[in-house]
């Protein structure tokens, strides 16, 4: 809830229903058995992610406001995961199949990996975030990573230690890389507005709509392309590059390049 770009940002409205809602909507179209949890923080404000995890009739675990990985790691060993499943909650449009095709690979190879993604390097547009690890492999980073970014973030001590970890990369199936030139997550009002359209648009037609119908829709109205446009291919990444080994300034842009802001 305390989100510096766009406070409360997980608890917007999108046709009656919280981000939040729809995002776990979303998720609960995955065809893999998985519980789905909604890990949160300990600051007082994150109550109310809590309360609507409740009304989701979900579990909703609560730790470390800055330690996300000390959260992840808490919250898999409370519920006894074997395997981790990280979705990032600034995704509320996320493909269901994404999930499904990292997922699978994952499972279908769980002898040779301890960690597999959409994201090193990434393909899918902006918002599609998908990362599978053993829980041996999150254990790991656990107790190795000290880095302020390797706590805040996850899971970049993994990808950042090839030496260390089994890494596999899932890339998008089209061939193409929209990475950087598509943009369906949120941390900016310009982001509110454009994935509040595309429901608006598709959810009503049918609510399990894909990437594909996401793309399709901004190809006839790309006037929805350009809300949130200017900030396609912005990421934390830019504020570690010279942290990250594994991360290039091509991965990566800077607002305040294309428009003033910071």
């Amino acid at each position: 809830m305390r989100s510096t770009r766009l406070p409360g940002k997980v608890m917007m409205p999108i046709l009656g229903q919280t981000l939040l809602s729809r995002m776990i909507e979303r998720l609960q179209m995955v065809k893999h058995r998985a519980t789905i949890l909604v890990a949160t923080s300990l600051d007082p404000m994150d109550d109310a992610i809590e309360n609507e995890t409740a009304l989701l009739g979900l579990p909703c675990f609560r730790g470390s406001e800055n330690n996300l990985l000390e959260r992840h790691y808490q919250a898999a060993l409370l519920h006894k995961a074997h395997v981790v499943l990280k979705i990032p909650s600034d995704c509320p449009l996320i493909d269901p199949a994404a999930i499904d095709e990292v997922l699978g690979f994952y499972l279908a190879h769980a002898d040779k990996y301890d960690y597999v993604s959409n994201l090193h390097p990434a393909t899918w547009p902006d918002g599609n975030d998908v990362e599978v690890m053993s829980i041996d492999c999150l254990a790991k980073a656990y107790w190795e990573a000290g880095k302020p970014l390797e706590l805040e973030h996850t899971t970049p001590y993994i990808w950042e230690n090839p030496d260390d970890f089994r890494i596999g990369n899932v890339v998008w199936e089209t061939g193409l890389d929209y990475s950087m030139s598509h943009r369906f997550t949120i941390d900016y009002e310009a982001d509110y507005e454009f994935i509040k359209r595309v429901f608006e648009e598709l959810y009503p037609i049918n609510p399990q709509f894909s990437c594909g119908d996401i793309l399709n829709l901004l190809e006839q109205k790309p006037e929805i392309y350009q809300i949130n446009a200017a900030y396609a291919g912005v990421n934390w990444y830019r504020n570690h590059l010279d942290e990250l080994k594994t991360i290039t300034a091509e991965q990566t842009r800077d607002v305040s390049t294309e428009n003033g802001k910071s």
